[in-house]
């Protein structure tokens, strides 16, 4: 059969043409699809490349903006005017001075299990990061470095050259961690106020601990109601005063006696939160606010307020003082006995513990143990730190317990809670709540009325009269009316009161016209000297110490000086010479 229009029949066909024609285009489909094949795979690998790089910088930006490690949780950062991002914010004091404020540091630590996997040697390798970081101990290191952990802490807050050193060591394993390090530029002077953080940057003391949270939420400094100036001037006369008389230590603090504002607040022996020492030293220990003591006869301002706002005792009221009061087996006698009938003034001026147990008598235990109630002393004073102690109550509370209470003796409470009840008599009456916090100047502040007006102005005529007239004669500065009072009071040791172990304190306010700040200083067991022929009493220790802080500060504080004679020094006498006890006031005798 014969086929028409076949290439196989037609002019000049070669049977292998067929044939090649099939090889080629065979040979064009496998090339069509290896390259397909490897576009394929060159994508997938592009994909897988750039997914890794993606996670790397995504890490890196974690690292770097966010500021997270491996061994550190993610934490809010706060941003200082020096665009520095930091996890606590600042704490400056009432005019805005840096208390406390964090700086960026590297610390260094290993991977071990790194250090195993590189074949490292561990002796070899904690020899050369000791001969670069003097400070580590070699056998330690070697066991941190040996210990198998998957992160290890070897130092913390390097300085730039000591992360350098150890970079140049090239030793596999060893990592840097982004950080920040707490410092206090003015070191030891306000470590029982500012407190500290740990090495994990965390509060464990003072405004750091209370107010943890607080710092690490907001981005806004913590102002306090602390001035740097009066803290520093306090500071310096309480170091002055126990290095005087060889003091185991004190305390110093001063108040704005119209809103609770503390603007210092000093407690020695202190400490350098920048290099804190063991919890268990004692210059840990803040004496103004956790400490519980008697505190002697400034209590006798508490008593006499209490009597006269009463309404049975008058300024013209007397006591008998003749003789020492005898009570439930004590016999009460007077440091500087006068041995005749007192007014309230003088009782007051020349600290009689008898005339002021025999108008704790007449006012009576329950109205005694209200008043003290009512003015904070019974309960913790509420202050904005977590080094507070409680006050020590007598329970039952008896007669003999009002009767010492009247001189302070048999309750023992905190400095705090004398300053604050101080300021609350000479105010006006009105009870603030102490604060370490700078206040608004429009804030509205809680009050609570304890005494009348009326005693308020009786009290801070009287307290004049201790420093124009009585114990308190060094305390005074010319142009400021300062009124105060002594108190000097034996410490309780085993076997009863330690003769020569006082405390010596004075409390004051000024100027008594119309009074801006309360003072406080207190001398934990001074010793005599020359200049005080021997003398341990307030009068002598602590009244000048008070008297020197305040012609620094006031003039600091905007207080000009008066130019007016000072108060007659015959008022006192007068008041003396022409008072006799009133029918109506209650007369004690003495008790076998």
């Amino acid at each position: 059969m014969k086929l028409f229009g076949s290439k196989r029949h037609s002019p000049g066909y070669h049977p292998g043409e067929d044939l090649q024609a099939g090889a080629a285009l065979r040979l064009d489909g496998v090339r069509m699809e290896a390259l397909e094949t490897g576009r394929s795979r060159l994508v997938a690998t592009s994909l897988v490349f750039l997914l890794i790089f993606g996670g790397i910088g995504l890490r890196m930006l974690d690292v770097a903006v966010f500021n997270r490690s491996p061994a550190r949780p993610a934490a809010a950062s706060h941003s200082r005017p020096d665009g520095v991002e930091m996890e606590r914010a600042d704490i400056t004091d009432r005019s805005g001075v840096l208390l406390a404020s964090s700086l960026p540091t590297m610390s260094l630590f290993a991977r071990t299990e790194d250090l195993h996997n590189a074949k490292v040697d561990i002796e070899s390798a904690a020899t050369k990061l000791v001969q670069a970081l003097p400070e580590l101990d070699l056998e330690e290191t070697i066991e941190h470095l040996s210990s198998g952990r998957q992160f290890v802490y070897l130092k913390r807050n390097l300085t730039p050259r000591q992360q350098y050193d150890v970079n140049a060591l090239g030793i596999p394993g060893l990592l840097f961690e982004k950080g920040e390090r707490r410092v206090y530029p003015h070191g030891n002077l306000l470590s029982h106020v500012v407190g500290m953080t740990d090495v994990d940057n965390k509060g464990v003391a003072g405004i750091e601990k209370r107010f943890e949270n607080a710092l690490r939420e907001s981005r806004e400094p913590l102002g306090l109601s602390i001035d740097i100036r009066v803290q520093t001037i306090v500071r310096n006369e309480l170091a002055r005063s126990v290095e005087e008389f060889s003091a185991v230590g004190g305390t110093g603090m001063v108040m704005d006696v119209r809103t609770g504002e503390l603007l210092a607040m000093v407690s020695l022996p202190d400490f350098d939160p920048n290099d804190p020492p063991p919890a268990t030293n004692p210059a840990m220990f803040n004496r103004a606010t956790k400490g519980a003591y008697e505190m002697g006869s400034t209590f006798k301002l508490f008593n006499t307020a209490l009597a006269l706002d009463s309404g049975r005792i008058t300024l013209n009221s007397s006591f008998d003082a003749t003789r020492p009061l005898v009570f439930a087996s004590h016999t009460i006698h007077d440091d500087h006995a006068l041995n005749r009938w007192l007014t309230v003034p003088e009782i007051l001026i020349h600290s009689s513990n008898i005339g002021s147990a025999r108008m704790a008598l007449d006012v009576g235990t329950e109205a005694q143990r209200a008043f003290m109630a009512r003015i904070g002393m019974l309960t913790p004073p509420a202050i904005e730190l977590p080094e507070v102690g409680a006050p020590l109550v007598p329970n039952p509370w008896r007669e003999i317990s009002t009767v010492t209470i009247s001189f302070g003796h048999g309750l023992s409470v905190t400095p705090l809670h004398l300053l604050m009840g101080t300021a609350t008599l000479v105010n006006g009456g009105e009870a603030h709540m102490p604060t370490l916090l700078a206040r608004a100047p429009d804030e509205k502040i809680p009050a609570e009325r304890i005494i009348k007006q009326r005693t308020s102005d009786q009290i801070r005529q009287l307290m004049r009269m201790v420093v124009t007239e009585g114990t308190g004669k060094k305390a005074d500065v010319p142009g400021y009316d300062v009124g105060g009072k002594t108190g000097t009071a034996e410490k309780a040791g085993a076997g009863g009161y330690r003769k020569k172990a006082v405390l010596s304190s004075f409390i004051a306010a000024f100027p008594m016209d119309a009074p801006r700040y309360a003072v406080l200083m207190m001398i934990d067991e001074p010793q005599g000297t020359k200049e005080t022929h021997g003398f341990i009493t307030a009068g002598w220790t602590a009244a000048p110490a008070a008297g020197r802080v305040i012609a620094q500060i006031a003039p600091l504080m905007g207080l000009m000086p008066k130019t007016l004679p000072p108060m007659p020094a015959a008022a006192v006498k007068g008041i003396a010479a022409t008072t006799t006890p009133q029918k109506g006031s209650r007369e004690v005798a003495a008790v076998d």
